[in-house]
């Protein structure tokens, strides 16, 4: 691991594994300070509580390796003692129900980050895959009730007329967690110049993912395509309000894309995304370290390797979750 990934602060915007020690150890092994994780995509109230509870509970039973974060404090102290910090985020606001107490209940409880809707409409706005009517009145009050308690809107798997009007709503910045530019690639969730520009021009932040079918290369990429896709990203909007998501699904099988991939309508299929492969270079989170060597080798200044790395995820967290 070189000096500069060791004494960085190490931020991915977004990761759903399966949860388990051997996740947590790879995450000390690639020297992350703190990641985004998914407790929640499909799952209602209740079951989300249990994936919050088992979460935490997995916390606990590996303190020497990972601790909860729920202030930006936290993810500093983490990197300190040489833990991770685990974010605990959802890829729906499926969960909220129809109820917008539940918004402070899950502030309560930690969470810190929930994308609006997951590839598909809900009762708050529309994903990506389906034509977008913007978002519902209840979404305008969802999104005040999190800029009020602290959870960051995050709309990487949302419609672009959602996601427009969510920019204008909340008073909060906003992020993509995980996303791409559909200059390298035209994808569904893929953000067009225009939409990357409009988020960073409202004060919102950009996570850049690493997710195959929606690289250039696909498969074939390598963590040098990576680095060249947030490269893109800065050159649109600056290097201020870019990070790294990657989107690692370490740990899972067919089943669970199956799964994450189902429409309204009893598991319609909405999209397939044939091989999932991690570029080469970062297949697996221990890997990490080769990102920021990458960005060495693509001749980053230092300064700006700390800040994507993590740096700019700090500052913005801190502008949603207050002190």
């Amino acid at each position: 691991m070189s000096n500069l990934h060791n004494d960085s602060v190490v931020i991915d915007g977004l990761i759903i594994a399966k949860w388990d020690r051997s996740i947590f150890e790879d995450m000390r092994r690639g020297g992350l300070s703190a990641a985004n994780c998914t407790v929640s995509v499909w799952e209602g109230f209740q079951d989300t509580v249990n994936n919050i509870a088992d979460m935490k509970k997995l916390i606990r039973e590996n303190g020497e390796l990972v601790s909860l974060v729920r202030t930006t404090q936290d993810i500093l102290d983490s990197k300190k003692s040489n833990k991770t910090g685990i974010v605990l985020g959802f890829q729906n606001a499926h969960a909220f129900e129809d109820n917008l107490g539940y918004i402070e209940a899950y502030a309560d409880m930690g969470v810190r980050v929930v994308q609006l809707c997951y590839n598909t409409q809900n009762l708050i706005g529309t994903g990506c895959y389906e034509r977008d009517g913007g978002l519902s009145g209840f979404g305008r009050e969802a999104i005040a009730e999190m800029n009020r308690v602290g959870i960051m809107v995050d709309l990487s798997h949302v419609g672009g007329n959602t996601s427009q009007e969510a920019i204008l709503e909340s008073k909060k910045p906003v992020c993509y967690s995980h996303c791409l530019p559909s200059g390298l690639k035209e994808h569904a969730r893929n953000k067009s110049d225009e939409q990357l520009r409009f988020i960073a021009d409202h004060g919102g932040f950009i996570g850049v993912t690493m997710f195959p079918p929606f690289l250039k290369r696909g498969i074939e990429a390598t963590v040098d395509d990576y680095v060249e896709a947030i490269d893109y990203v800065i050159n649109l909007v600056g290097e201020d309000c870019v990070g790294v998501g990657t989107d690692f699904t370490q740990g899972y099988d067919k089943g669970f894309f199956d799964w994450i991939t189902h429409d309204k309508g009893r598991y319609r299929k909405l999209t397939s995304f044939g091989t999932i492969l991690n570029p080469l270079g970062i297949r697996t989170i221990g890997e990490f370290p080769n990102l920021t060597a990458a960005m060495e080798k693509a001749g980053w200044k230092e300064a700006r390797i700390r800040k994507v790395l993590g740096e700019n995820w700090v500052r913005v967290f801190a502008e949603v979750w207050g002190a």
